[in-house]
């Protein structure tokens, strides 16, 4: 019963805090008040509030920064698993904002596990890149990158601050055609969590995956983690044609 009492308890200060923002159009990203101040407008205590807050964070209705407050969440980025759209061509397409800041970079030679996934030597050279993307301001995703150098041995000289991992590879007439990319669930590292300004252990996505270009050579190997309240998934189903047997059609 007590149990109960909670959920409906929190429930109900989820409906106050969506009505707040229906009836004061409060825009995406607009801030809400402080809890102390919602917490004395509707006469909830600070844990029920915290947990309405929490779960409408999960639906991707809010979102918190550290130190500043919370949010109303735009809407998530819709990435289709079927597109090889680059990260900055999927923001900017949407209609937002995207800045990117490059947290590492350096060539390295290829171990053997870079040099399975790219299908080169071992001791290639590769760009390895860590970049942090932040889109309308926030915190989106990590992403890490394993160029094949042999491919493009000047792409190094790129500043990736300010241009895109993919326009920089037209340059040298390499065009992304094909890939395969797979998504899972883990959980935020300290620095991952300081970096996205997430709660330490919190879900976030991750996807991992292999590009080629138009030949069908391998030419980035990549790894990301990416927040779960920014983000979702959009697919196309399809059936194969169904052939009828003959005593079927009659």
């Amino acid at each position: 019963m007590e149990k109960m009492d909670r959920v409906r308890h929190r429930q109900d200060a989820m409906e106050l805090i969506e009505c707040y923002l229906q009836k004061n159009d409060v825009q995406p990203n607009g801030k809400l008040p402080a809890e102390r101040e919602m917490c004395e407008m509707w006469g909830v205590n600070r844990s029920t509030l915290r947990a309405a807050i929490r779960q409408l964070t999960e639906m991707g209705k809010l979102y918190s920064l550290k130190g500043s407050g919370t949010y109303v969440a735009p809407p998530k980025l819709e990435r289709n698993l079927q597109d090889v759209k680059s990260t900055t061509e999927s923001v900017r397409s949407s209609g937002r904002q995207l800045r990117t800041r490059v947290l590492e970079s350096e060539v390295i030679l290829a171990d053997q596990y870079i040099s399975e996934k790219l299908q080169v030597p071992q001791d290639t050279k590769v760009l390895f890149m860590r970049r942090l993307r932040i889109m309308d301001g926030v915190p989106y995703t990590i992403e890490t990158n394993y160029v094949n150098l042999s491919l493009c041995p000047q792409i190094v000289d790129h500043d990736f601050n300010n241009e895109s991992l993919y326009r920089a590879l037209s340059y040298y007439q390499i065009y992304v055609a094909q890939g395969q990319e797979s998504v899972g669930i883990t959980y935020a590292t300290e620095t991952e969590a300081r970096t996205l300004q997430v709660e330490e252990g919190g879900a976030l996505f991750f996807f991992t995956g292999i590009v080629r270009d138009q030949k069908g050579t391998s030419v980035e190997f990549f790894k990301s983690v990416a927040r779960p309240d920014k983000v979702r998934f959009s697919s196309i189903l399809r059936t194969a044609p169904v052939k009828l047997e003959r005593s079927e059609k009659e």
